[in-house]
């Protein structure tokens, strides 16, 4: 006698064809995720090479802006000790000395006393 083929997959092929579902589901969310961390990690990366970049340039800058700083409290120093010996005896003179150079040669000097 010959058995009859029935329509109904036994339990063990049934199984299997959900255990094959299971598992390529899991793939496509493993992969999933794979995915996205690398997204993350190369999101990361190019932020801090940016960040690497912009802070060298603000480092340049300050450099910059610290030498200008350095030029002109050197100038203010000597500005200051200029003006301090216009205040010491014999000041008046040396400020008289100094404005002979803005007298044009054909004018007279006045001094007021």
């Amino acid at each position: 006698m010959q058995k009859a083929v029935s329509s109904v997959p036994d339990a063990a092929s049934l199984a299997a064809l959900l255990q094959q579902q299971n598992d390529r589901r899991e793939l496509l969310c493993s992969s999933l995720a794979l995915a996205v961390k690398g997204g993350l990690i190369f999101l990361g990366v190019v932020s801090v090479v940016r960040l690497s970049m912009a802070y060298q340039e603000r480092l340049d800058r300050h450099g910059e802006l610290a030498a200008v700083v350095d030029v002109e409290a050197t100038k203010l120093q000597g500005l200051q000790h200029r003006f301090d010996t216009l205040f010491t005896l014999g000041g008046d003179e040396r400020l008289m000395d100094e404005q002979e150079q803005w007298i044009a040669p054909n004018r007279l000097r006045v001094i007021w006393r």
